[in-house]
Parts: C-alpha cells; structure tokens; sequence
C-alpha cells in the first residue's frame, strides 16, 4: 500500500542519506587504494617535472647534481608508461574489496519509501548492511 505524501517524502530523505553516505564509503575506499597503488608514479612524475629545466627547474640539490633534462625527461616518460599497469592493479584491488564488503549491495532502492512493507534487506542479499537472517551465498554478478 503506498505511503502517505509526508511519510514518502521522510523515508526518500532517509533512504537517499543513506545512498549518499555509501556512495562516499565507496569514493573514500577507491581514493584510498588508487593513492596507495599510483603512489611510485606520482612520486616519478613529480620529480621529472620539478628537475626539468622547461618545466619547473627546481635549485634543489638533487636536481643540479643528480638529474639533468634527459634524465628529468626520462623520469616524466616511465612515470606515464607504469601508470597504465599501476591503474588496473588498483581498479582491481577496490573491485575485490568492494566485492568481498559488499559495498554495492547496500544501496537501497527508492521504492522502499512509496509503499509500506518494504524490506530493507530484498530476499536473497546478504550485505553487511542488510537486516540479518538474509542468504549469504548471492553472487555479486547476479
């Protein structure tokens, strides 16, 4: 049975709180390990182009000593060439974290505030955010 205007609009409010609130778990936990992965390739891009005489031309002392513009040049190439590998890597560290926590199965659909009776947890999932007693064994595929 549909719910009363006031009450659609409490449950919406409540439900897309805590849509947003998952979706920023998700974007945290994909910044996190996207940080953690690409760390080697920024810290080679960012060197090449600090030393690089074109670029930012730093007086540090590593730059006059160590690094001159091929070898600054060199840095800003194997940076972008490991990003590649780097970037699979870490889409499929969050694909498994977000798989094995489950983190996309705790999005709740917004047909649960226009009809009463809704279940917060649908037969079958078995998230961690889901009421317990719910069947473990879905796939994340399906």
């Amino acid at each position: 049975e549909p719910r009363s205007p006031w009450c659609c609009l409490a449950w919406s409010l409540v439900i897309g709180t805590m849509n947003s609130l998952v979706f920023l778990l998700n974007l945290l936990l994909m910044f996190v390990i996207f940080t953690i992965v690409l760390l080697p390739t920024i810290v080679v891009v960012y060197f090449g182009f600090q030393c690089h005489s074109q670029v930012l031309h730093s007086s540090a002392r590593y730059c006059k000593s160590i690094l001159d513009d091929n070898s600054s040049s060199a840095l800003i190439i194997l940076g972008f060439v490991i990003m590649s590998p780097l970037l699979v890597v870490a889409m499929a560290i969050y694909c498994s974290l977000a798989r094995r926590l489950r983190l996309l199965m705790c999005f709740q659909p917004y047909s649960l505030a226009v009809y009463k009776g809704g279940r917060w947890c649908r037969p079958g999932e078995g998230a961690p955010c889901c009421a317990r007693g719910c069947n473990t064994q879905l796939k994340a595929w399906v």
